[in-house]
């Protein structure tokens, strides 16, 4: 070959090998040769090819196995010359065939390297030139995440405050290199139009920012500097419209289809999701640069929003949408603080409600309601933005899931602004007048809302009529006109549902009678503290609700649906109309008992509980008339057989049970101890037998731990302070041996019995029960010695142990 007669050649190669000879190292060829920052003239230029081809093509292959070997063989007994041997790989990697380097031999190799601490340093250096080779950049992709992959799992990305700051800034810059060439692979696989290797690039740089801000924040400035290159290079990569240029790779020209679910929906919202992902994580590093960089890409596209496609503008909301999760705002604040950003949402803001945009409901709705707070700035934008709601663009689309979810949103709109809706009340209530009827089975026309949206148009025409500056006569009037055809209606299917006899038919008027009462329900919702029923005059039109409402309870058929419904409208009186509805709760609660079963009474017990709890003295002469009824129609379904293998028939027992126990629990608890005390001693006794049992018998913590809380209750009610006075004897001689077995059960502490019933606990134990159990009275004693002891430990083991001597 003519390199072997070129004697500049030879004499180069001489200095070579006495280089090695004595340093033992191939730096000098990569100094002379191939570091590209000496400047070299075009003749070395030549001479330096042929001399990296001629080595690539005889000797590489034999250099990188001995490079392998001597890393191998000498990285316990002579780290020095290990270290050597991986700078010289470094060196090489930038013009040697890399599949000789990264490979899974040499690479697991290095990875273990990375983890001796004599060797760390160099291995960080040596990777990080492999890292930063040019080449494909799907491969360099791949490349760098197998070894983040590695890295991550040998716990290489959970930095230490407390690592040797060296190696930490050794490890930053392999990280920054890792970094910048996603960054560069990202950049070239966009402009090339490979949309699926840039994704992966982008994510792949996506996973990495969380170890990007571990290394910047360190408190070390070599550390933190190192990384700075890749956080440029990451900020500049989001600046350059990422959210644009990933936008147009993944949109598609034809307008979203909101009743399918088929497969570019799903990739549209997984979009979104990625989108999402990409926001938050830019919000973390510069609100500022997120804030700027959306509104170039919302502008742009909204400036043009006629000429482009559904999808562009869709996603230019979504956008705005986005940036209201993405940046910090105390309860959705984001018009107040900070003036630059209250002024950038403001204009955007602006823009989407006057551009007449809300045709793109997928998206124009909800971000109109994200940031209600800006027409509280800027209210003269309500009433455009309220026919949108209630023309063709929402309320009356031609979607259904359209109209759904902006029946929703209208009502959260006009929560948060109905002070700014006073001149347009009575407008809105007559243009939803249509959504706002019942629609009886046999009309045979689809409904444009169902009854869940209805529910949601109701409670909005009731915080329109109870929060406007009306006169109370004028609400009035608007909630009876409001709800008056409801009762109407609900009569009149009533008396149908009476005489019909087919059991589908029955089922259906049953729902519509339901979606009634719920109706009027919904409404009460709008009062509040400030603005009860009673002054907004409204108290009549809810009594004639009941009064049309409770013969429901007493219809023949289809009653656990009825009587669900009427419940729950008792529950929300009980709240609005307190004491007036207390003259419906005695015929109701006759009707309610009547043919009940197990889901009727743990249903109904929560409305008598309320009721106890809210009006005490009040009602305890009715609770004492409905007290037996109710326990000996608990009593008549505990009772009732059920087979061996039905979970289900026993769960509903024992939820009813625990109803039953909590029931008790509150009467207890109210102080109203002459509604129990008054139902006779025989029905006394029998009422506190199932207590008994239900703290010591019954496998089931929470009913036990309600149980005893009775009992103690019952101890402090009826003790007095005299202790015994007054206390019935057959109540004592219960209550305290079921107290002294409660540390059997794990959610007892019979510290607490002690507590309660105070000396004469230990006086009745020490001289009737525990004699009555032939326990000798050395224990006896000691069991009382131990039980004034304040250590429950103590207690809880010394009981443990006692029981289990019992046994024995």
């Amino acid at each position: 070959r003519p390199i072997s007669c070129d004697d500049h050649v030879k004499f180069f190669c001489f200095q070579v090998l006495e280089h090695q000879i004595k340093y033992r190292t191939l730096m000098a060829i990569d100094a002379e040769v191939v570091d590209r920052d000496i400047l070299h003239s075009p003749e070395e230029v030549r001479r330096n090819t042929l001399i990296k081809d001629g080595m690539r093509e005889q000797v590489i292959p034999s250099l990188v196995e001995s490079w392998y070997q001597i890393l191998g063989a000498y990285q316990q007994s002579h780290p020095e010359i290990t270290c050597q041997c991986l700078e010289v790989v470094g060196a090489y990697v930038s013009w040697i065939d890399l599949n000789l380097i990264a490979n899974d031999r040499f690479v697991n190799l290095l990875l273990s390297q990375m983890s001796v601490e004599d060797l760390r340093e160099e291995a960080c250096d040596c990777l990080f030139e492999i890292v930063n080779k040019g080449m494909d950049p799907t491969d360099k992709t791949k490349l760098v995440e197998s070894l983040c992959q590695v890295l991550q799992s040998a716990g290489f990305f959970n930095v230490d405050q407390e690592e040797d700051v060296d190696f930490l800034a050794k490890f930053s810059r392999l990280v920054n290199g890792m970094g910048q060439s996603l960054v560069l692979s990202w950049t070239k696989l966009a402009k090339g139009g490979d949309v699926k290797a840039a994704a992966e690039a982008l994510r792949a740089l996506e996973t990495k920012v969380p170890l990007l801000l571990q290394l910047l924040v360190h408190d070390d400035d070599d550390i933190s500097a190192n990384i700075v290159g890749f956080c440029y290079d990451y900020l500049n990569v989001l600046k350059q419209d990422i959210m644009l240029a990933v936008m147009k790779k993944l949109t598609y020209d034809e307008e979203y289809n909101f009743d399918n679910e088929g497969e570019d929906e799903a990739m549209f919202v997984e979009y979104r999701k990625q989108l999402k992902m990409l926001l938050d994580r830019l919000a973390q590093v510069s609100p500022d640069l997120l804030l700027e960089a959306v509104g170039r890409v919302f502008n742009n596209t909204i400036q043009r929003w006629q000429t482009a496609s559904f999808m562009e503008v869709e996603v230019a909301i979504r956008l705005l949408y986005m940036l209201g999760e993405a940046l910090p705002a105390s309860h959705g604040a984001h018009f107040s603080g900070d003036t630059a950003k209250t002024s950038a949402l403001q204009d955007m803001m602006r823009t989407l409600v006057s551009s007449g945009l809300s045709g793109y409901q997928h998206t124009f709705f909800e971000t109109v309601v994200r940031y209600d707070k800006f027409f509280l700035v800027e209210p003269q934008h309500i009433p455009n933005v309220l026919m949108s709601f209630l023309d063709h663009r929402g309320l009356r689309h031609s979607s259904p899931k359209v109209r759904s979810r902006v029946a929703y949103l209208f009502s959260r709109f006009v929560k948060t602004l109905h002070k700014h809706m006073n001149s347009f009340i009575e407008d809105i209530l007559s243009r939803i007048q249509d959504l706002l009827e019942l629609a009886p089975p046999e009309n045979g026309f689809p409904a444009l809302l169902t009854s869940d949206d209805q529910l949601f148009i109701f409670e909005t025409a009731g915080v329109l009529i109870v929060h406007g500056e009306s006169p109370a006569e004028r609400k009035q009037a608007l909630m009876r006109s409001l709800l008056t055809p409801l009762t109407d209606a609900f009569r009149l299917l009533l008396a149908k549902l009476a005489s019909e006899r087919e059991e589908e038919r029955q089922a259906a008027l049953a729902d519509c009678l339901s979606h009634a009462v719920g109706f009027a329900s919904r409404t009460s919702k709008a009062f509040s503290n400030k603005q009860t029923v009673k002054q907004c005059g409204c108290t009549e039109v809810y009594r004639d609700c009941l009064q049309t409402f409770l013969p429901a309870l007493s219809c023949p058929v289809q009653r656990g649906s009825l009587r669900s419904a009427v419940r729950s409208f008792l529950h929300r009186m009980i709240i609005c109309l307190e004491e007036e509805v207390l003259p419906f709760v005695p015929a109701a609660s006759e009707h309610m008992l009547k043919d009940c079963e197990a889901k009727d009474l743990q249903e109904f017990i929560p409305l008598i509980s309320q009721i106890t709890a809210k009006f005490k003295d009040q009602v305890s002469p009715f609770l004492q008339q409905v007290f037996m009824p109710l326990v000996l129609a608990i009593f008549e379904v505990l009772c009732r057989p059920a087979e061996d293998n039905d979970q289900a028939a026993a769960l509903e027992k024992q939820m009813l049970r625990r109803s039953y126990f909590t029931f008790i629990q509150t009467i207890t608890s109210s102080g109203m101890n002459e509604v129990l005390a008054n139902q006779g001693v025989e029905n006394v006794e029998r009422v506190l037998f199932t207590i008994i049992q239900g703290a010591v018998d019954f496998p089931d913590p929470i009913a036990q731990k309600t149980c005893f809380i009775i009992l103690s209750k019952l101890v402090e009610l009826w003790g007095g302070k005299d202790g015994m006075a007054g206390f019935p004897d057959f109540i004592y001689k219960h209550i305290v041996p079921a107290c002294f077995l409660a540390p059997l059960k794990p959610s007892f502490d019979l510290t607490d019995a002690q507590t309660v019933l105070g000396p004469e606990f230990i006086q009745y134990l020490q001289q009737e029960y525990l004699p009555s159990l032939q326990v000798s009275p050395d224990i006896t004693q000691e069991v009382c010695q131990v039980l004034q002891q304040p250590d429950a430990k103590v207690l809880k083991n010394y009981m443990k142990a006692f029981f289990q001597r019992a046994k024995l």
